[in-house]
């Protein structure tokens, strides 16, 4: 990928993250994540706001102290004591870097700071100047960016640059931007801002409308190079654009996003769940990349299109983010071919004749519970034998091996440990049966296969 550029991410789940209600990080937990947000890749780690407690200045420090390999960033406001104190916690990262910040838009002028736009361009100027004489990286991050006038935008950045800013954040801190709009301010401040060089123009959005990763994406193609995200997309109100969907919309359509981070995604899932486990704060199940259902499939017909090739309805692999297997959930929805499956991993090879007297059973009771498992799917074999005649046993009796394991399971397992080698996919087969009846196609398709 050497022809293509980098996009640098910009990890601020330890500080914008953790604004999220409910999210908080001790020292301890924060230095736990940042270990394995360090695994993951990132350029920069933004680890805390030292200023807003004593516990946050020891985090930052605890961070910096921790990790060497990344850029390690602390937030300060436009003041003289948020500066001085965010330098003293991140002076003895490797590669330190301050980030601090002032809003531009005039709502927030008028009715927050209570300041003129003289003012505001001043204040802006001599914080990045004081930071600049403190820290070679200084970040400044022009707060509610979108909602600003562009040509007073334009004066703050060309002030901060002349004063030392080495990179200049455009942040839709409201998450109201929209992706065209987005890109359009982008362009216009890499056409038009004096001094800005190639690389220092950088995105961070939230999600209020939904829109925080596509705005983000959109920044990149306009010229961004730097993307400001956090792990399971938490963050303030909505939230944050999701580090892990940026990351891989880039991977898996680099004819789109001709970019490459740095980022090990086969680390993103791990990531995922430890933050969920420090702060107690589940993943929705449907979340993009690192969701329980992001790599499970129910529906028959995307059943047997997995079963005979994952591309059909998987674009990219489970274990490229740290997922350990592809999911075929019995349901409603789901076909013989899925259930036939998953008898042939509880040990019985079914003939065509017996899989039907299994799956009219499995059909009656899956309209009546969400997810047949594997103790219920026991069941309806033994069923089935009892049922049928004595010609028409299910060909292998039920083993005390499996017996006991269906016994003592607690439910389904989120994403179970596949039987894999040299962690390479392993194709999914069906095992042999009687050739379907004439016309018992047709009926597999109606069925959802």
């Amino acid at each position: 990928m050497s022809h293509e550029e980098q996009v640098r991410i910009f990890d601020t789940t330890l500080r914008d993250g953790e604004q999220s209600p409910g999210c908080s990080m001790n020292v301890e937990e924060k230095r736990r994540l940042a270990r394995q947000i360090d695994r993951l890749g990132v350029d920069i780690i933004e680890a805390g706001f030292p200023i807003s407690s004593d516990g946050d200045f020891q985090s930052v420090q605890a961070v910096a102290r921790d990790n060497r390999r990344p850029v390690i960033a602390a937030l300060a406001r436009c003041c003289p004591q948020d500066i001085e104190r965010a330098w003293e916690a991140v002076k003895i990262a490797a590669r330190p870097r301050i980030h601090t910040f002032l809003a531009t838009s005039d709502i927030h002028l008028q009715h927050k700071l209570r300041i003129s736009r003289r003012e505001c361009l001043e204040r802006a100027r001599d914080a990045v100047r004081l930071a600049k004489s403190l820290c070679e990286d200084v970040e400044f991050s022009a707060e509610d960016a979108t909602r600003s006038d562009v040509d007073f935008l334009c004066q703050v950045l060309e002030a901060v640059i002349e004063a030392g800013a080495t990179t200049v954040n455009i942040p839709d801190t409201v998450g109201y931007t929209v992706p065209a709009e987005y890109a359009e301010l982008i362009h216009t401040l890499g056409r038009r801002v004096r001094g800005i060089a190639n690389g220092s123009l950088s995105a961070h959005c939230h999600n209020d409308l939904g829109l925080a990763v596509a705005n983000s994406l959109a920044a990149v193609s306009a010229g961004a190079r730097q993307v400001e995200c956090t792990i399971n997309g938490i963050g303030e109100r909505a939230g944050n654009a999701s580090l892990e969907e940026v990351v891989m919309a880039m991977r898996v359509r680099p004819d789109r996003y001709p970019f490459h981070t740095t980022v090990n995604s086969e680390h993103l899932f791990a990531a995922s769940q430890l933050l969920s486990e420090i702060t107690g704060v589940p993943v929705q199940p449907n979340k993009a990349i690192i969701g329980r259902n992001a790599f499970a499939h129910e529906a028959g017909i995307h059943q047997d299109g997995m079963i005979k090739n994952p591309l059909t309805y998987e674009i990219m692999t489970p274990q490229s983010v740290g997922v350990p297997e592809t999911r075929l959930v019995l349901g409603k929805h789901s076909g013989r071919h899925g259930l036939q499956l998953r008898c042939a991993k509880l040990g019985f090879q079914l003939d065509r004749h017996e899989l039907d007297r299994v799956y009219r059973l499995f059909l009656a009771l899956a309209d009546h519970v969400k997810v047949v498992d594997d103790n219920c799917i026991l069941d309806l074999i033994r069923q089935a034998r009892i049922s049928s005649s004595s010609s028409g046993h299910v060909s292998e009796p039920v083993r005390e091996s499996v017996r006991a394991a269906a016994a003592n399971s607690v439910g389904m397992v989120p994403f179970p440990v596949p039987d894999h080698r040299n962690g390479q996919r392993q194709p999914l087969t069906i095992p042999a049966s009687t050739p379907p009846h004439e016309g018992e196609q047709q009926e597999d398709y109606l069925w959802g296969v």
